[in-house]
């Protein structure tokens, strides 16, 4: 009967206008308007939804003790905004300086009712296309092979009103808190609903279920007035700086841990929430025991009834009963509103509480449905950044231009380049690009060489998952080879159980790059694209699969790769390994020379010198390039006799000697030595 009213009601409501619009975003939190931000500047036809009546809600009410965990750097020493963007972990991606988060807190860990200004600024100044107050409750299929993905997504909001439109962005992130049912869970205060004032906890005794950091950030609020603090969860604590991963737990929560492993009473213990009871006494105090225990008994008899683990064992942790029980074990996807034509299922395991997508952010069971933001974490869980406003304003860029090339014929953005510019267009990227800083192992730079290796095509921060389809993703072709350069940490320096401080464990030497442990760039050289195939049967916790050839620049302690001889000395030579090829830079002298004695010019000459181009020199060059023992000054010269300046004694190989300039003397000149 049910099944038949709601039925009957949708058909009510088919009655309704359709508003159509090629794009529907679900959701104006960060993701939805960054999306919107991209729909509106390539000029498409979009909507967002937003249940409440101004963005961000979900930063109006989280974190509940108001500091945000995410990191606004004022100060870098650099003013490349590109590169001071690696640590500005708030602001989204736009043309507007205005909306850089810094002008909204000068705070390290800002307020959350920064934030909530910072977005509704960011929708207002601009213009976005918000609809609030629209809460959409129901969306399914409607198939048509005219359009674009073969079907049509209709939206319901509250009031019974329709919307279609041919592609579908979810950009809810995930706020349905995770409950965990068991005898006694009615007693149980949630994270969303506890109180925030410290009086009310004085002098109490505290449970806390959970080990995230909202359990964390409840404890360091009340740690100072409470009797004592116990804290119990299924897995072990997973500190931010062993597992190289954000969303771990973080320095400025874990003032409990001090605590506990300085014996002042407070505790951290480990089991399954579910094997849990709880029991009330008759003055209100809460008893811990084992779901066990309560099996085959009436619990309203009263507590004297039950068996306590400490009547078993005197010593049982948690015997102490307690006043307050609070539940803080995060947040989960919303799946209710979705019909099941749209096969939005949840993940296995630890991803459960994010809906399944591909490496694409495309929804496994629906074609045109992309998940973007929060939501869209499970493609780099406790891996990369994606599922923080540092990470998916990035991936959220991506994803708009996979859309343009599918539905638009837009193809990816590129730049092409002669092919002596390659080691100096990675190095600039590796130096400044935040995207593949801060989504590390997910993204990446794709440079796709032309036929012959006389130039090449740069892809910027392409998400490597789906690097088997790159030609039908991007619309472009890489017929000759390419380059996949990405951020990684050493393979076996994170994890919980990892000592991250140990002695040695930075690398400096350039020939021991490979064991790089910090975060720092490889480049991965393929004569072909790799194959869905070899995609699915790369190593573990490999994010590509086997090269023919792959690089590692050594880490750096400034993160600045730029040393002449450490960083790029070693890349420009595996580069020419690579390509078979001299992509060092010569003065016209040089290339004149070679001219008359090479069968090839270098790429370098052919590619300027050849044909009258390059710098053109100048006095104080040239005196530069003599004080550094690159030319021969020619103004100390002692010219006597009838021999004319310029001229040499010797071989041919002599003037060679004499006059071969190496790389870019004036940014490089350590690699003279390589000459």
């Amino acid at each position: 009967l049910g099944l038949a009213l709601y039925a009957g009601s949708l058909c009510a409501a088919s009655g309704a206008a359709l508003l159509y619009h090629d794009y529907c975003v679900i959701g104006a939190g960060p993701s939805g308007l960054q999306a919107a931000y991209f729909l509106q500047r390539a000029g498409r036809d979009y909507i967002v939804f937003e249940r409440s009546h101004a963005p961000g809600s979900f930063f109006a009410l989280y974190p509940r003790h108001r500091k945000l965990i995410s990191i606004n750097k004022q100060y870098t020493g650099k003013s490349n905004g590109e590169f001071n963007l690696r640590h500005d972990w708030n602001s989204l991606l736009s043309h507007d300086r205005r909306l850089l988060f810094r002008r909204y807190s000068r705070d390290f860990f800002p307020s959350a009712d920064a934030m909530v200004r910072y977005l509704e600024d960011f929708a207002s100044l601009l213009k976005l296309r918000v609809q609030y107050n629209t809460a959409i409750i129901h969306v399914t299929l409607e198939r048509d092979e005219q359009a674009w993905n073969g079907h049509y997504f209709l939206l319901t909001d509250q009031d019974r009103q329709n919307y279609k439109c041919s592609s579908l962005l979810v950009a809810t992130g995930t706020w349905v808190p995770n409950v965990v049912n068991f005898p006694g869970s009615e007693y149980v205060e949630g994270y969303e609903t506890v109180s925030i004032n410290p009086e009310d906890f004085a002098g109490q005794t505290v449970l806390i279920l959970g080990r995230g950091n909202s359990a964390f950030e409840t404890a360091e609020n009340i740690l100072g007035v409470t009797n004592f603090i116990h804290m119990v969860s299924r897995s072990r604590v997973r500190l931010s700086w062993a597992t190289h991963y954000v969303g771990d737990l973080r320095a400025i929560n874990n003032g409990l841990l001090d605590t506990y492993q300085l014996k002042s009473l407070d505790g951290l213990l480990e089991g399954d929430l579910e094997d849990l009871a709880i029991v009330k006494d008759e003055k209100g105090k809460l008893h811990i025991t084992l779901r066990f225990y309560l099996e085959n008994r009436n619990t309203s008899a009263g507590i004297n009834s039950i068996t306590l683990p400490q009547d078993e064992l005197d010593n049982f942790a948690t015997r102490a009963p307690y006043d307050r029980v609070i539940r803080c074990l995060g947040w989960k996807f919303d799946f209710s509103i979705y019909n099941r034509s749209l096969r939005m299922m949840p993940g296995k395991g630890n991803k459960k509480k994010y809906p399944q997508i591909k490496p694409s952010y495309e929804s496994r069971g629906t074609r045109g449905l992309f998940v973007l933001g929060t939501a869209s974490h499970s493609v780099d869980f406790r891996k990369s950044a994606g599922g923080f406003i540092h990470g998916f304003r990035y991936t959220t860029r991506a994803v708009h231009r996979l859309l343009e090339n599918r539905h638009h014929g837009v193809p990816w953005p590129s730049t092409v380049y002669p092919i002596t510019q390659l080691t100096n267009s990675i190095i600039k990227r590796v130096n400044e690009a935040s995207g593949l800083y801060q989504m590390f192992s997910v993204l990446a730079d794709i440079i796709l060489l032309r036929e012959n290796a006389t130039a090449f095509e740069y892809l910027e921060e392409y998400p490597v998952g789906v690097l088997a389809e790159l030609e039908v993703q991007t619309g472009r072709k890489a017929p000759s080879g390419l380059f996949v350069i990405i951020m990684e940490y050493g393979r076996n320096f994170s994890g919980a159980d990892k000592d991250v401080f140990y002695y040695n464990r930075a690398v400096g030497e350039a020939q021991h790059a490979w064991q790089s442990n910090f975060l720092h760039p490889v480049i991965y050289y393929y004569k072909r694209l790799p194959t869905e195939h070899e995609m699915r049967l790369r190593p573990p916790d490999w994010p590509l699969p086997r090269p023919d050839a792959v690089h590692h620049i050594v880490e750096d302690f400034l993160t600045d790769w730029t040393a002449p001889n450490a960083h790029i000395l070693p890349l420009r030579r595996f580069l020419e390994n690579c390509l078979s090829t001299d992509l060092r830079n010569f003065f016209a002298e040089s290339c004149f020379l070679f001219a008359f004695t090479r069968q090839k010019l270098p790429p370098f000459c052919q590619q300027g010198y050849a044909r009258m181009q390059g710098l053109v020199g100048s006095e104080g060059l040239r005196r530069h390039a003599a004080e550094a023992g690159l030319l021969e000054d020619y103004t100390l010269t002692d010219f006597s006799g009838d021999r004319p300046p310029g001229s040499h004694d010797g071989s041919q190989d002599q003037l060679l000697t004499d006059h071969a300039i190496p790389v870019r003397p004036l940014q490089h000149l350590a690699n003279a030595k390589d000459e």
